[in-house]
């Protein structure tokens, strides 16, 4: 069922001042904003401002700009401890952006607040196919789309192959479950004294407990389509994989994890880099700080091991999604801009340029065939391609907004010893349930 739309607000006459002296010249806000060429003007804004970044976003508006003499997209930088309160104040008062990156997991949340315009209007059938389903579902309320997804990622892991030859382990085996997991860390685990020359692995290093959660269920806390009627937070998996993930602290001891975890803050003295720990899950995109700080490291990468043979190789992602602010000034040709924008040669741009996962398949799957990417990268790339398959989002149900801040708190206390995994988890589920009945 499609929502109606807020009426577009007129903007006050002082803006109007305003841009008439910026070379704008408008009407009311439903009617858009033309330049002196008369073009209709697409206001963009993104946080992509790093050296990175910025070059292929900005290529990517000026390539748009160049398709078609209608439209002129000018891209906003703002950084990203701002940009969304800033849309929001821009929402209030009537002048938003007309396109802007958001989360793509509070996504139905923004449609359901008329934060962000329902995008089915626009799209023809078949549109959705283009981009992978679990991205997509994320972007739906009510059975309509708020927002087209853009980048995305997910977790894999990543071993070092000299040290897997080191101990008789075959480099091209990777573990496939938890308990290969174990078993092949403590083979590559090299102890002087208390100390260690070298770790297999530590599973809270590149991913919090919430992606075991996942791994071990193959599903979200909540029932099938983000049902709220079933919250899945306190049961007996999800007791054992938290005493599981204790239990790797525990046997390593507080200070050798509080020592590596100083190292991989650092980047660029990354155990992993020198060989000091042996196997560690991170995003793809990792690659990149391999290449950059480690380019002769003799590294595989492989799927999330599975909880128990048979459980699935579930892995965890987010992303972002490219959205029309309630308010725009120009909706169509908003759209014509985001169609651009997760089009298949756009998203493999810049797949390629920045080593990013993208949300478009086609584009995906010609990015990691790319002659721009090493081997190496390729092999990345594509089992990134593969690990989407298994990977699953955690989008915030409309009842249970910022639900995790219900979650952690409490988990928190278990991992400091001040609750048990269950007493953690049960008042973890009472709070989220009193959180959806508050929103009910």
């Amino acid at each position: 069922m499609k929502k109606m739309r807020m009426p577009l607000l007129v903007l006050t006459s002082a803006t109007l001042m305003l841009s008439g002296c910026a070379g704008f010249q408008t009407s009311d806000n439903s009617e858009g904003q033309t330049n002196d060429e008369g073009k209709t003007v697409v206001d963009f804004w993104s946080f992509w401002g790093s050296e990175l970044r910025r070059p292929v976003i900005d290529k990517i508006v000026a390539d748009f700009n160049a398709s078609q003499d209608e439209i002129e997209v000018k891209h906003t930088y703002s950084p990203w401890g701002d940009i969304w309160t800033k849309e929001l104040a821009a929402i209030a008062a009537g002048n938003p952006p007309d396109v802007v990156i958001n989360d793509i997991n509070a996504t139905a949340i923004r449609g359901k607040e008329n934060q962000a315009m329902n995008l089915s209007e626009f799209m023809d059938d078949g549109f959705s196919d283009k981009f992978y389903p679990e991205l997509w579902n994320a972007t739906l309320y009510e059975g309509d789309s708020y927002g087209i997804p853009f980048n995305t990622d997910t977790r894999v892991l990543f071993y070092n192959k000299d040290a897997f030859e080191e101990v008789g382990l075959d480099p091209e085996d990777p573990p496939e479950t938890w308990a290969e997991l174990e078993e092949y860390a403590a083979m590559l685990d090299v102890k002087n004294g208390d100390d260690y020359d070298r770790l297999g692995f530590y599973p809270l290093w590149g991913v919090g407990y919430d992606v075991w959660l996942l791994n071990a269920n193959g599903e979200n806390y909540f029932g099938a389509d983000n049902n709220v009627d079933t919250v899945n937070i306190n049961t007996e998996t999800n007791v054992e994989v938290l005493n599981w993930l204790k239990s790797w602290r525990d046997r390593i001891g507080e200070d050798v994890v509080n020592s590596y975890q100083a190292q991989i803050d650092s980047q660029q003295g990354n155990p992993f880099f020198s060989g000091d720990l042996a196997m560690l899950v991170q995003q793809p995109t990792f690659y990149t700080q391999i290449s950059e700080y480690a380019e002769d490291l003799n590294f595989g990468v492989a799927p999330l091991p599975e909880y128990e043979p048979g459980n699935g190789h579930t892995s965890w992602g987010g992303g972002f999604v490219a959205e029309i602010p309630e308010g725009s000034s120009d909706p169509e040709a908003a759209w014509a801009f985001i169609e651009y924008l997760t089009g298949a040669e756009a998203q493999e741009y810049w797949a390629v340029e920045n080593f990013d996962n993208v949300a478009n398949i086609e584009a995906a799957e010609a990015a990691a065939q790319s002659d721009e990417l090493s081997e190496e990268g390729q092999m990345v790339y594509q089992m990134a391609i593969e690990s989407m398959e298994n990977t699953l989002l955690t989008p915030a149900p409309v009842e249970a907004p910022g639900f995790y801040n219900y979650i952690n708190p409490h988990v928190d206390e278990f991992f400091l010893g001040s609750m048990t995994a269950e007493e953690a988890l049960a008042q973890a589920q009472a709070d989220v349930e009193n959180l959806i009945e508050s929103n009910q």
